[in-house]
């Protein structure tokens, strides 16, 4: 019954990951043409996972994820030549904040799939605990 239980810590852990990264990234979207005071574009946020491993654990197939931090991105940004532009430096050039709207959109769609697969784990183990309380009646 305790791997029971830790089935449904996996799929919640994993559920809480998906959802800091969802969030994650609607903050890197929201933040797409955003500076800082200080003039500096925004850097893009990424979330830092890391696996919970114990011998245990990994014995039993028991591996948990939490997010470590949610660090800026070291990319570079984004370069556009505008020299009319307000924030264009001795050469013409406006650094842009460097978030690729394409990719945050596909990153979105596959953190969406995620909480969804760890959805539909975490009910049907809770499906299979009902049934199984069911057979013991």
């Amino acid at each position: 019954m305790m791997d029971l239980f830790r089935t449904f810590d996996v799929s919640a852990s994993g559920m809480q990951a998906q959802r800091i990264r969802f969030n994650t990234i609607a903050s890197n979207l929201a933040n797409f043409e955003s500076y800082r005071v200080s003039g500096e574009p925004f850097r893009k946020l990424e979330p830092v996972f890391e696996a919970v491993q114990t011998e245990e654990g990994l014995q039993k197939g028991y591996v948990p994820v939490v997010v470590r931090e949610i660090r800026e991105s070291d990319q570079a940004f984004r370069l556009v030549f505008d020299p009319t532009n307000p924030r264009a430096d001795a050469e013409g050039f406006v650094r842009l904040p460097n978030v690729d709207l394409v990719k945050e959109m596909a990153d979105m769609i596959s953190a969406m799939r995620s909480y969804e697969a760890n959805l539909n784990a975490f009910r049907t183990t809770r499906e299979i605990a009902q049934r199984t309380l069911e057979l013991w009646r």
